[in-house]
Protein backbone atom coordinates (compact mmCIF):
# COMPACT_ATOMS: atom_id res chain seq x y z
CA UNK A 1 0.00 0.00 0.00
CA UNK A 2 2.86 2.39 0.77
CA UNK A 3 4.25 1.98 -2.77
CA UNK A 4 0.83 2.81 -4.13
CA UNK A 5 0.61 5.93 -1.98
CA UNK A 6 4.12 7.03 -2.95
CA UNK A 7 3.48 6.93 -6.71
CA UNK A 8 4.42 10.37 -8.06
CA UNK A 9 1.63 10.33 -10.62
CA UNK A 10 -1.13 10.82 -8.03
CA UNK A 11 -0.77 14.58 -8.22
CA UNK A 12 -1.48 14.46 -11.97
CA UNK A 13 -4.44 12.09 -11.60
CA UNK A 14 -5.83 14.06 -8.66
CA UNK A 15 -5.62 17.43 -10.43
CA UNK A 16 -8.55 16.84 -12.85
CA UNK A 17 -10.52 15.20 -10.02
CA UNK A 18 -9.89 18.26 -7.82
CA UNK A 19 -10.84 20.71 -10.55
CA UNK A 20 -13.99 18.74 -11.37
CA UNK A 21 -15.07 18.62 -7.72
CA UNK A 22 -14.21 22.31 -7.31
CA UNK A 23 -16.40 23.22 -10.28
CA UNK A 24 -19.27 21.12 -8.93
CA UNK A 25 -19.15 22.63 -5.45
CA UNK A 26 -18.65 26.20 -6.67
CA UNK A 27 -21.58 25.78 -9.05
CA UNK A 28 -23.70 24.12 -6.33
CA UNK A 29 -23.11 26.85 -3.75
CA UNK A 30 -23.90 29.72 -6.09
CA UNK A 31 -27.72 29.53 -6.10
CA UNK A 32 -27.77 28.63 -2.42
CA UNK A 33 -25.83 31.75 -1.48
CA UNK A 34 -27.96 33.96 -3.73
CA UNK A 35 -31.30 32.49 -2.62
CA UNK A 36 -30.96 30.89 0.83
CA UNK A 37 -34.73 30.89 1.31
CA UNK A 38 -35.24 28.57 -1.66
CA UNK A 39 -32.46 26.32 -0.41
CA UNK A 40 -34.05 26.27 3.06
CA UNK A 41 -37.21 24.91 1.45
CA UNK A 42 -35.13 22.19 -0.23
CA UNK A 43 -33.52 21.28 3.10
CA UNK A 44 -36.88 21.25 4.91
CA UNK A 45 -38.43 19.04 2.24
CA UNK A 46 -36.14 16.17 3.23
CA UNK A 47 -37.83 16.20 6.68
CA UNK A 48 -34.64 15.11 8.45
CA UNK A 49 -33.55 18.20 10.37
CA UNK A 50 -35.73 19.84 12.99
CA UNK A 51 -37.29 23.00 11.57
CA UNK A 52 -35.29 25.07 14.05
CA UNK A 53 -32.04 23.99 12.29
CA UNK A 54 -33.18 24.29 8.67
CA UNK A 55 -32.37 27.99 8.26
CA UNK A 56 -28.97 27.62 9.94
CA UNK A 57 -28.12 24.74 7.61
CA UNK A 58 -29.33 26.69 4.57
CA UNK A 59 -27.14 29.64 5.53
CA UNK A 60 -24.02 27.72 6.60
CA UNK A 61 -23.72 24.86 4.10
CA UNK A 62 -23.25 26.97 0.94
CA UNK A 63 -20.30 28.80 2.50
CA UNK A 64 -18.69 25.49 3.45
CA UNK A 65 -19.22 24.33 -0.15
CA UNK A 66 -17.63 27.58 -1.37
CA UNK A 67 -14.61 27.18 0.92
CA UNK A 68 -14.09 23.54 -0.08
CA UNK A 69 -14.47 24.38 -3.77
CA UNK A 70 -11.95 27.22 -3.57
CA UNK A 71 -9.43 25.07 -1.67
CA UNK A 72 -9.64 22.39 -4.34
CA UNK A 73 -9.52 24.91 -7.18
CA UNK A 74 -6.40 26.81 -6.14
CA UNK A 75 -4.65 23.88 -4.47
CA UNK A 76 -4.55 25.44 -1.01
CA UNK A 77 -5.21 23.08 1.90
CA UNK A 78 -6.26 20.47 -0.65
CA UNK A 79 -6.62 17.63 1.80
CA UNK A 80 -8.78 19.76 4.10
CA UNK A 81 -10.96 20.68 1.13
CA UNK A 82 -11.21 17.02 0.12
CA UNK A 83 -12.12 16.10 3.69
CA UNK A 84 -14.90 18.71 3.69
CA UNK A 85 -16.22 17.43 0.36
CA UNK A 86 -16.04 13.82 1.58
CA UNK A 87 -17.93 14.68 4.76
CA UNK A 88 -20.60 16.59 2.85
CA UNK A 89 -20.99 13.75 0.37
CA UNK A 90 -21.51 11.23 3.17
CA UNK A 91 -24.22 13.47 4.65
CA UNK A 92 -25.83 14.05 1.23
CA UNK A 93 -25.83 10.32 0.44
CA UNK A 94 -27.40 9.57 3.83
CA UNK A 95 -30.10 12.22 3.30
CA UNK A 96 -30.85 10.95 -0.21
CA UNK A 97 -30.99 7.35 1.03
CA UNK A 98 -33.43 8.26 3.80
CA UNK A 99 -35.65 10.22 1.39
CA UNK A 100 -35.64 7.38 -1.17
CA UNK A 101 -36.36 4.77 1.54
CA UNK A 102 -39.33 6.86 2.67
CA UNK A 103 -40.58 7.06 -0.91
CA UNK A 104 -40.39 10.85 -0.95
CA UNK A 105 -40.69 12.56 -4.31
CA UNK A 106 -38.49 15.64 -4.14
CA UNK A 107 -35.76 17.54 -5.88
CA UNK A 108 -32.17 16.98 -4.82
CA UNK A 109 -31.67 20.69 -4.09
CA UNK A 110 -28.06 20.29 -5.16
CA UNK A 111 -27.79 22.92 -7.87
CA UNK A 112 -31.03 24.85 -8.11
CA UNK A 113 -34.53 24.53 -6.77
CA UNK A 114 -36.27 23.10 -9.81
CA UNK A 115 -38.84 20.92 -8.12
CA UNK A 116 -39.38 17.17 -8.01
CA UNK A 117 -41.07 17.10 -11.43
CA UNK A 118 -38.03 18.56 -13.20
CA UNK A 119 -35.23 17.00 -11.13
CA UNK A 120 -36.43 14.05 -9.03
CA UNK A 121 -34.03 12.14 -6.80
CA UNK A 122 -33.37 8.53 -7.73
CA UNK A 123 -30.77 5.77 -7.44
CA UNK A 124 -28.91 7.64 -10.21
CA UNK A 125 -28.51 10.58 -7.83
CA UNK A 126 -27.00 8.21 -5.26
CA UNK A 127 -24.57 6.77 -7.83
CA UNK A 128 -23.55 10.28 -8.89
CA UNK A 129 -22.93 11.33 -5.27
CA UNK A 130 -21.05 8.10 -4.51
CA UNK A 131 -18.80 8.78 -7.51
CA UNK A 132 -18.08 12.26 -6.21
CA UNK A 133 -17.34 10.79 -2.77
CA UNK A 134 -14.83 8.35 -4.30
CA UNK A 135 -13.11 11.19 -6.17
CA UNK A 136 -12.88 13.25 -2.98
CA UNK A 137 -11.50 10.26 -1.05
CA UNK A 138 -8.90 9.68 -3.77
CA UNK A 139 -7.73 13.28 -3.44
CA UNK A 140 -7.77 13.04 0.37
CA UNK A 141 -5.77 9.81 0.57
CA UNK A 142 -3.42 9.98 -2.40
CA UNK A 143 -2.81 13.65 -3.27
CA UNK A 144 -0.01 14.23 -0.77
CA UNK A 145 1.91 16.67 -2.97
CA UNK A 146 -0.84 18.56 -4.77
CA UNK A 147 -0.31 20.74 -7.78
CA UNK A 148 -1.36 24.26 -6.90
CA UNK A 149 -0.65 26.88 -4.29
CA UNK A 150 0.42 24.49 -1.51
CA UNK A 151 2.74 22.57 -3.80
CA UNK A 152 4.28 25.77 -5.13
CA UNK A 153 4.83 27.14 -1.62
CA UNK A 154 6.39 23.85 -0.50
CA UNK A 155 8.80 23.93 -3.46
CA UNK A 156 9.77 27.52 -2.67
CA UNK A 157 10.38 26.64 0.98
CA UNK A 158 12.60 23.71 -0.03
CA UNK A 159 14.54 25.98 -2.40
CA UNK A 160 15.13 28.40 0.44
CA UNK A 161 13.36 31.34 -1.18
CA UNK A 162 13.46 34.42 1.03
CA UNK A 163 10.19 35.57 2.49
CA UNK A 164 8.60 32.13 2.69
CA UNK A 165 10.20 31.00 5.95
CA UNK A 166 8.49 31.09 9.28
CA UNK A 167 9.04 34.62 10.59
CA UNK A 168 9.32 33.33 14.16
CA UNK A 169 12.37 31.19 13.38
CA UNK A 170 14.77 34.09 12.81
CA UNK A 171 14.00 37.42 14.42
CA UNK A 172 14.55 40.47 12.29
CA UNK A 173 17.36 42.90 13.21
CA UNK A 174 14.71 45.34 14.46
CA UNK A 175 13.21 42.69 16.74
CA UNK A 176 16.68 41.82 18.07
CA UNK A 177 17.45 45.47 18.76
CA UNK A 178 14.31 45.81 20.85
CA UNK A 179 14.96 42.66 22.91
CA UNK A 180 18.72 43.04 23.39
CA UNK A 181 20.81 45.60 25.17
CA UNK A 182 23.54 47.38 23.15
CA UNK A 183 26.17 45.03 24.58
CA UNK A 184 24.26 41.97 23.20
CA UNK A 185 22.76 40.85 26.51
CA UNK A 186 19.02 40.43 26.79
CA UNK A 187 16.98 43.18 28.44
CA UNK A 188 14.52 40.81 30.05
Amino acid sequence: MSRLRQWRGHRWVALPARLYLAAIFLWACWHKIIDPAAFAVDVATYQILPLSLVNAMALLLPWIELAAGLMLLVGARVRAGALLVSGMMVVFIAALSIALARGQSLSCGCFASRGAADDPISWKTLVRDATWLLLALYVLVFDETPLGLDGWLDEKRREGSPGLHDVTSTPSPRARSVSEAPDGRGTG
